[in-house]
């Protein structure tokens, strides 16, 4: 790479046109342009921090939660990530056997190291389960087989095959003990986010006392039939020391919900995809090994092939989401964005945090809008380097 690099475009938040100078890695400067630096990029093009994401299962056809896992699969993932905007992720393990958690982790421990720009974009692993709620609804589309209550002892071996990189737990504290593990595991620097859960509005005081500070697709993985008031929804929107992760695609949370949800948190309100490994294909029937035969509509809604009412996950990308939250009015693009930049980096106290500023990381993404209101990702850059290029942009 050169000594520096300027990419020019129009700034997220601002619209004015401006020259970004990359430099050792970092935003070595911002200033207005006139758009004769002969920086990369167009006029037309917006430059917006790089997206983070804290929840995704898998994507393309490549999938975290199966073994065996072959040693390119962190890199492939990454890869099509990049050409997602995506700059910095946390790849998600969902509940399965001890054994299985534990041969995952390492898999993915031994992939991180191969390549420096890889690790560098996968900060570290998050695990949904399995000390989630056994009940159905709540559980979700986890195997109830392996659902147990919270294990100081086994969560350590977990922690120690992924050398010490896993960064959020979710579970429910509905578990008896739940409010001392949770403490442990925020002595130990581990986030502890409440999903797919039943418990009482008291289990979830509890839990945040005890030093939870997120909320997993906050309003997903429930039950479909709840309370009026108190219920675990409710009391989780009420906890303003909760950070709420959201799945924004339109598909998984009406718009009234969306609005009351962004209201509710404020800032503290994040987007996650919560991908899974049919996200970037065509429409279409796939067959999994927990879920049976899943569709894939054209419209992009991932649902149970049995029961079309029943969604089987989520298969669309941060970039849809903010379209999404755009669309609907909601909130503007630079807002939309931030809930899935700066946000979630600001809740784990990462250097991205600092957005698309000086002296920040120079994770950035170039991106237009299209007539329909989508995004398309026409560059990525991580510490400075161009990871992905549209063909022809």
């Amino acid at each position: 790479m050169a000594e520096s690099t300027v990419i020019e475009g129009l700034h997220y938040n601002s619209g004015k046109k401006v020259a970004v100078t990359l430099g050792k890695g970092r935003i070595e400067e911002i200033r207005e342009s006139d758009g004769q630096s002969g920086g990369d990029s167009g006029a037309n093009c917006f430059i917006a921090p790089g997206l983070v994401d804290l929840q995704i299962n898998g994507y393309g056809g490549f999938d975290f939660n199966s073994l065996p896992m072959p040693d390119n699969l962190l890199a492939q993932i990454t890869n099509v990530l990049w050409g997602q905007g995506v700059t910095a992720y946390l790849p998600t393990l969902v509940t399965n056997s001890a054994e299985a958690l534990e041969a995952e982790l390492r898999s993915l421990t031994a992939a991180r190291s191969r390549d420096p720009l890889v690790a560098a974009t996968v900060t570290g692993f998050h695990v949904e389960g399995p000390f989630i709620s056994p009940q159905d609804g709540s559980r979700g589309a986890h195997r109830k087989q392996f659902v147990q209550a919270t294990d100081w002892a086994l969560f350590q071996r977990w922690q120690e095959a992924a050398e010490g990189n896993i960064r959020i737990l979710t579970l429910s504290p509905e578990w008896p003990e739940a409010p001392a593990f949770i403490a442990k595991c925020a002595d130990s620097g581990v986030i502890v986010s409440i999903g797919h859960t039943a418990a009482s509005p008291e289990q979830i005081r509890e839990a945040v006392a005890a030093g939870a500070t997120m909320s997993t697709h906050l309003g997903n993985g429930a039950q479909l039939m709840l309370p009026r008031h108190p219920n675990y929804i409710w009391e989780q929107l009420a906890e303003d020391s909760l950070w709420a992760g959201i799945i924004g695609d339109g598909f998984h949370l009406p718009e009234a919900v969306l609005k009351v949800f962004l209201r509710a948190k404020g800032q503290r309100a994040m987007l996650v995809s919560d991908a899974v490994v049919f996200g970037g294909m065509a429409p279409g029937e796939y067959n999994t090994h927990t879920n049976g035969k899943v569709v894939l509509s054209p419209t992009g809604r991932l649902h149970l092939g049995d029961n079309p009412k029943l969604l089987a996950g989520s298969a669309q990308m941060l970039t849809w989401g903010i379209a999404h939250l755009v669309r609907s009015g909601l909130c503007s693009l630079d807002e939309a964005w931030d809930m899935a930049s700066v946000r979630p980096a600001s809740f784990m106290k990462w250097p991205a945090a600092a957005g698309l500023t000086p002296g920040a990381p120079a994770d950035l993404v170039l991106f237009e809008k299209t007539d329909d209101g989508g995004i398309h990702i026409l560059q990525t850059w991580k510490q400075g380097r161009l990871a992905y290029r549209k063909e022809g942009a």
